[in-house]
């Protein structure tokens, strides 16, 4: 496996915020969500989520420093030993140094030689007892990391619940619960759906912020809502019974005789339902008074008529 900081384009000194921000823009770039047709971004993607495994945690990144661990997060056995401080060497001697004589091999652990060292030096025979039995070190687990995602629902879904599909930085899709008067930008947490612990850790938890897609009418504030309604010239000024739409279907609303274009009408708790403790909203109807869509002769005369026998300036209060 290639080194974690080749990896992600960082050198060994970058700051944590420096490799979370590569990782991140990395992992954006080959999401396999974007990179549907090419076969080598999962490859690439997974190779990312690996290196961030090592460098973005901080035991870890020290482990790897230490040359304790690999790119794969595996200790390396006897990696790292060597001449010199703190390393080993070894060869054989003749006793006395006379040629001929009885033969021993002998170790040197940091400039202390032979078996047995003595006060404040190193026994071999501890190392070979933590290797091979005797007092076997035991790995600390360690919890996975922590992944986030992104749920988009519709305001339907947001009101009364449902689910949604989401992408994990791994690759993996996962469907989520979504409950009722969930807000947006809230965070759901899903226990043990992160990345997987190390040596028995447990595994992560996947963070998943729920985003309200866009509504083709209602315009979400807060528990309310805000619809423009379109009506005609004729409903506006002689009043009329109209069907607008709310988050339970159609209802009937009363446009009262004389309404100006921007005018609001209140349909009380049909806003997002109550949640939590929460009141339900309201439904706020804004009135757009609308022309006919198609050129009408008739109806271009009566308002010829309109302004020449009851013309009225609203504009007057401007100045």
């Amino acid at each position: 496996m290639r080194d974690p900081y080749d990896v992600l384009g960082v050198t060994k000194s970058a700051s944590a915020a420096d490799i979370k921000k590569a990782y991140r823009q990395l992992a954006k770039k080959y999401h396999p969500d974007r990179n549907k047709d090419d076969a080598k971004a999962k490859e690439r993607f997974a190779e990312i989520n690996t290196a961030y495994e090592i460098v973005g945690d901080e035991k870890k990144k020290a482990q790897f420093d230490r040359g304790e661990i690999g790119p794969d997060g595996k200790p390396r056995g006897f990696e790292g030993f060597g001449a010199g401080p703190g390393g080993f060497t070894r060869g054989w001697r003749t006793a006395g140094g006379a040629p001929g004589g009885d033969q021993h091999y002998d170790f040197n652990f940091g400039g202390q030689q032979g078996a047995g060292a003595g006060a404040g030096g190193f026994d071999p025979s501890d190392l070979f007892a933590d290797l091979f039995g005797g007092r076997r070190r035991q790995a600390t687990p360690t919890r996975g990391d922590d992944v986030v995602a992104t749920a988009t629902v519709p305001l339907e879904t947001i009101a009364k619940g449902g689910s949604a599909r989401v992408i994990l930085p791994s690759g993996r899709t996962l469907e989520v619960k979504i409950p009722a008067g969930v807000e947006d930008g809230q965070q759901i947490r899903l226990r043990g759906q992160g990345q997987p612990g190390l040596r028995g850790g447990e595994p992560g938890d996947a963070l998943v912020t729920v985003k309200l897609a866009p509504h083709p009418y209602f315009k979400v504030e807060g528990r309310d809502l805000r619809v423009e309604l379109p009506v005609a010239v004729y409903e506006a000024a002689l009043g009329a019974k109209v069907q607008t739409p709310t988050l339970d279907g159609k209802v009937e609303l009363g446009v009262p005789a004389g309404s100006n274009g921007g005018r609001v009408l209140r349909l009380r708790g049909k806003g997002l339902p109550a949640t939590d403790g929460k009141p339900a909203g309201d439904l706020y109807v804004v009135l757009k008074i609308m022309l006919p869509e198609e050129p009408d002769a008739d109806f271009d005369a009566k308002m010829r008529e309109l302004r020449d026998r009851h013309g009225y300036d609203p504009r007057r209060k401007m100045g």
